[in-house]
């Protein structure tokens, strides 16, 4: 295929882009810069099937250029987190909204293939059903999730009135390396690798007995080149582990003193999607385990060097309000 993959040198972005050129596809790489970084895409950047653009979602004639000869579309650039969305929501809508909006359109003209986009089980809230399913009850608890939504929404809108074909993934807690390390207080991969690094101890929100759907990134990224590579149109399906694992099993595995902060409201005691649907239409089933994956992180904990490392004090400042 040739792929175009927005948020290219994010996190999971530049993962993606890795494994479409390991299968031999073309890609065109689009990002900003604003959080995603060019030495995620090294390797890429040395092969000739790769081609980066710097430019941003929000620019709706830049989307309808890089668009243009484009077979298959992955839409992964997003603003993320859950402070700085409740502090600039602005941001986050024409980001995450208005930028999805671009995205379409353009695919829309130059009738791409199949566009997958990157959504978030954030949609759910607290839900009431564990593990969750596709089919739950939808509750947004702050901007990021509720932007992350509406472009969800529109994504299955252009797949009805406009007969593109689309699929909706819906990530759980992605981790592994190239993991964001700047921003407000919240990736908790990020926060407590660069609190190991400089002999800190882990900052657990509550007692540490919440848990998390912690789903490895090449599992992720599986996930969207099956969703691409399929037949399966117009649908919303969750990628997740298969279990949950608590926060105290995390800093278990990671090794280090622990000292406990308040728990911040609007977030779910429990994340656990039910992957009962993607393992039936796309065949896919992760293969990292969470303490394989745990492994394979420490082995890249110095990618984290330059993160910032908070304690109490400053994480109360950056969440009070």
């Amino acid at each position: 295929m040739r792929a175009l993959v927005s948020g290219a040198a994010g996190f999971i972005g530049s993962h993606l882009v890795d494994q479409l050129l390991e299968a031999g596809h073309t890609v065109i790489g689009i990002d900003n810069l604003a959080v995603g970084r060019l030495s995620n895409l090294a390797a890429a950047l040395e092969l000739p099937r790769f081609e980066f653009v710097e430019g941003d979602v929000r620019d709706a004639a830049f989307i309808d250029q890089v668009t243009d000869g484009v077979d298959h579309v992955f839409h992964l650039a997003a603003m993320a987190d859950i402070v700085p969305s409740m502090e600039n929501p602005q941001q986050y809508f024409e980001t995450n909204v208005d930028g999805t909006f671009n995205v379409l359109e353009a695919a829309r003209k130059h009738a791409v293939k199949r566009l997958v986009y990157a959504a978030s089980s954030s949609c759910y809230g607290e839900p009431d059903v564990y593990p969750t399913p596709e089919s739950a009850e939808i509750r947004p608890m702050y901007p990021y999730a509720l932007t992350k939504r509406l472009g969800e929404e529109m994504v299955l809108h252009w797949g009805q009135t406009y007969r593109l074909p689309v699929i909706s993934l819906r990530f759980s807690n992605v981790f592994g390396p190239r993991a964001r390390t700047s921003g407000t207080y919240g990736a908790v991969f990020g926060v407590f690798l660069a609190q190991k690094l400089a002999g800190k101890p882990f900052t657990v929100v509550g007692d540490g007995t919440q848990t998390r759907d912690f789903t490895y990134v090449t599992d992720v990224v599986a996930a969207l080149i099956a969703a691409a590579q399929s037949n399966v149109r117009n649908e919303i399906m969750n990628v997740g582990s298969g279990d949950t694992y608590s926060v105290n099993r995390l800093v278990s595995l990671l090794g280090g003193p622990v000292i406990h902060i308040p728990k911040r409201p609007g977030e779910p005691d429990c994340t656990f999607a039910d992957t009962k649907k993607i393992r039936a239409m796309l065949d896919w089933a992760p293969k990292v385990s969470f303490e394989e994956g745990v492994a394979r992180l420490l082995e890249h904990i110095g990618d984290f060097k330059d993160a910032p490392v908070w304690d109490p004090e400053s994480i109360e400042v950056a969440t009070r309000d």
